[in-house]
């Protein structure tokens, strides 16, 4: 979403009187400048090849990273499920056991880690449960080290697809999570809210901030009648936001979702701890501002989304790889990200300053605009019924589906121009393409059904009988499933025993 201007706006001093660190935080949630936290999402094939890729990372200067799951762990199938072949290792790492995270984690001090984060949404429970037993097997406090759990299985239902279960028992499994490190793990953080992957699926800034927060009403709300308060979990909480090529007004929106979100928390849940209204925002640049067609010019869209939420206040990075349009990135891609990332950080001088486009009339313009419209669809949401209600009918999806329409019809037109696909346009060259052998399936195959042959089966059997127990008494089965990871249980052996208890998703008819 670009807004253009037909008159000047009047001049507007920066955000009124706020200074930075103060209540609404619309100039960011600290008085002192200071980098961003750099992680790159990477992860592919086999679990050791992976660990390869984090470890090049780590030495190159990243303070984080992200797991990417392949799509069968995603939507919680075994390696050697018949539903994953063709499948397994190739979006993301393939994930069936512990003994996978012990491989993925192999060489990497836990304690040294300032993040790792991951996709898991609709098997969030079970991300929390592998790091839990790991850190316990290793005999490392858990809270030790900082896990960045997505579980944002809400987001999943309208962008995504990688939904389990109905939305009922998907959103009880997401705050189990919330609820359980809200009381034991106050390092970690349960909850991305993620707009970001709406924004990839088509809406503007304004969709991508009101969806998000109104599911993060869905789980605050689930949270606060079980009795947990809400200054004990939102203060873990972060954001997950797009910074797409719509430069000032992605600067704009990062300053408005944090005086929304600040407004939201005192005024709807009567928060009092400053960091529960203190929006922590991870951002990732735009995997659809990607081309395929002149790969390389994907270098310069990087940095300039990056520097789009360098200049919003955000806490957290990551950078596309100029390749990904076309498969996983390479390592000299990856690299190259990353350095883009450090260039903005280290060379611009950004950092030693907090909010540097305060004053703007366009930025402080658009972030009154973007606040008004963000919580006027808010209030449009909450009077269809709230997040799960717009699920379940389809609403989401209907206003989704007119935005990426809208979306695709401005570039094929030629109203928005996309350098390279319908401007500029010149014959394409080949550039190296990362590819995933043949052979990956077959090894992580091999590996999980050897799990299964010298794990102990009746503890297996016992501890997932005992997780399927408190499933159906509606307990928090994060525990449960610590107990069931610690005895190698599988994550499509984890989901069977959910499955038989919440059903599967089906979508409505009109979707």
């Amino acid at each position: 979403m670009t807004i253009r201007w037909t008159d000047p706006p009047p001049f507007l001093a920066p955000s009124g009187t706020e200074r930075p660190g103060e209540f609404p935080y619309t100039r960011g949630i600290s008085a002192e400048p200071r980098p961003w936290i750099m992680g790159q999402y990477a992860g592919f094939g086999t679990p050791a090849q992976t660990n390869a890729r984090f470890r090049a990372l780590l030495e190159a200067g990243v303070t984080g990273f992200s797991v990417a799951l392949d799509l069968p762990t995603q939507m919680g199938f075994d390696s050697d499920d018949p539903r994953a072949a063709g499948e397994v290792g190739r979006v993301g790492v393939a994930i069936d056991s512990l003994a996978d995270i012990e491989a993925l984690m192999a060489g990497i001090p836990l304690a040294e880690i300032t993040q790792v984060r991951t996709t898991a949404n609709a098997i969030g429970y079970i991300w929390a449960a592998f790091f839990i037993a790991l850190a316990r097997k290793q005999g490392v406090d858990p809270n030790s080290f900082g896990l960045f759990i997505q579980n944002d299985v809400l987001k999943e239902f309208i962008a995504r697809g990688t939904q389990i279960f109905p939305p009922e028992p998907s959103l009880a499994l997401a705050v189990d999570v919330i609820e359980y490190v809200g009381k034991h793990l106050p390092r970690w953080t349960p909850l991305a809210m993620s707009g970001y992957h709406i924004r990839e699926a088509g809406s503007d800034a304004v969709q991508e901030v009101a969806y998000t927060f109104a599911n993060a009403i869905a789980y605050l709300d689930a949270a606060v009648r079980r009795g947990v308060p809400v200054d004990a979990v939102a203060p873990t909480f972060y954001t997950f936001l797009s910074a797409t090529m719509d430069f000032l007004t992605e600067v704009a929106k990062f300053r408005a979702a944090r005086r929304v979100w600040a407004k939201l928390l005192r005024e709807r849940y009567g928060a009092t701890d400053p960091r529960s209204m203190q929006l922590r925002i991870f951002v990732f640049t735009a995997g659809s501002s990607l081309t395929a067609q002149q790969p390389l010019t994907n270098v310069a869209r990087t940095a300039v989304e990056a520097l789009a939420a360098a200049l919003g206040g955000v806490q957290t990075m990551h950078v596309c790889a100029y390749d990904e349009a076309v498969g996983v990135p390479t390592e000299a891609a990856a690299t190259l990200a990353l350095r883009t990332q450090q260039v903005v950080a280290f060379e611009t001088g950004l950092t030693s300053t907090v909010d540097p486009l305060a004053g703007s009339y366009v930025v402080e313009s658009l972030t009154d605009s973007l606040e008004r419209r963000i919580t006027a669809l808010m209030q449009e949401i909450e009077d269809h019924g709230g997040a799960l209600a717009c699920i379940s009918s389809g609403w989401y999806a209907r206003r989704l589906s007119d935005a990426a329409y809208e979306q695709a019809r401005v570039v094929e037109s030629g109203e928005r121009v996309v350098v390279g696909v319908n401007r500029y346009v010149v014959p394409p060259e080949p550039i190296e393409v990362f590819e995933i052998h043949s052979s990956v399936e077959a090894e992580q195959v091999a590996a999980v059904r050897a799990v299964r042959e010298r794990r102990d089966t009746a503890t297996v059997a016992a501890t997932l009988k005992a997780l399927g127990g408190a499933a159906a008494a509606g307990e928090n089965v994060v525990e449960p499933c610590v107990a069931a990871v610690t005895a190698y249980a599988t994550v499509g052996e984890i989901v069977s025993v959910l499955r038989e208890i919440h059903g599967s998703w089906s979508p409505a008819a009109d979707f």
